[in-house]
C-alpha cells in the first residue's frame, strides 16, 4: 500500500488498520488519529511528528522505526515490539508516550530521551540499554522491568512503582527518585553520581 492510498482511506473515514504491512514506509508528520494498528508491522517506518494519538498499536513490530517527535498520548502499545535492530533501536526522542501501555514490551535499546512517559505502563517491560536521559517517568508502573545497563540519567521517577525491577549497572545520575517505590529492586554497580 503506498502513502497516498493510505493518506485516502484515513481521509475517507478509514481507522481500521490492523495487521496491515507499512515496513519501510515514510508517514512522517501525519495525522493518524485514533488509528487501529493492531498486529501491524511497522518495522523501519518513518513516523517522525506523526500524530497517533489514542492509537491501537497492540502486538505491533515497530522495530528500528523513528518516532522523534511522535504524538502517542493514550496509545496502546501492549505487547508492541520496539527491539533495536542494527544499527539503531526505534527512536522516540521527546515523543509524547504519556499514559500508554507498553506492558511486557520489548524495548531493548530504545531511544526514549527527553520522552513524556508519565503515567506509562513498562511492567515486566525490557528496556536493557535503553536511553532514557531527561526523561520523565513521573507515576510510571516499571513493576519487574529489566533496566540493567539503561541510562537514566536526569530521568524523573518521581512516584513511580519499580518493584522488583532490574536497575543492574543503570545510569541513575541525577536521577529525581522521589517518593518511587523501590522495594526488591535489584541494583549492582550502578552509577548515582558523576
Amino acid at each position: 500500500m503506498d502513502v497516498n492510498q493510505i493518506y485516502q482511506q484515513y481521509a475517507d473515514g478509514e481507522r481500521d488498520f490492523r495487521g496491515v504491512d507499512w515496513s519501510d514506509v515514510d508517514l512522517s508528520n501525519a495525522h493518524l488519529i485514533e488509528v487501529d494498528l493492531t498486529g501491524a508491522n511497522l518495522s523501519r517506518a518513518n513516523l517522525a511528528g506523526t500524530n497517533l494519538a489514542l492509537a491501537k498499536l497492540t502486538g505491533s513490530n515497530l522495530s528500528s522505526a523513528n518516532l522523534s517527535r511522535t504524538n502517542l498520548t493514550g496509545a496502546d502499545l501492549n505487547r508492541a515490539n520496539l527491539r533495536r535492530a542494527k544499527p539503531v533501536g526505534a527512536i522516540l526522542i521527546g515523543a509524547d508516550l504519556s499514559q500508554a501501555d507498553f506492558s511486557e514490551s520489548d524495548l531493548t535499546g530504545a531511544i526514549l530521551s527527553a520522552a513524556n512517559l508519565q503515567g506509562v505502563n513498562l511492567r515486566a517491560a525490557v528496556l536493557r540499554e535503553t536511553d532514557l536521559v531527561g526523561a520523565n517517568l513521573t507515576g510510571a508502573t516499571l513493576q519487574k522491568a529489566n533496566l540493567s545497563d539503561a541510562n537514566l540519567k536526569g530521568a524523573i521517577l518521581r512516584s513511580a512503582e519499580l518493584v522488583g525491577a532490574n536497575l543492574t549497572r543503570a545510569n541513575l545520575a541525577g536521577a529525581d527518585l522521589l517518593g518511587a517505590n523501590l522495594r526488591d529492586v535489584i541494583m549492582l554497580d550502578n552509577i548515582i553520581y558523576e
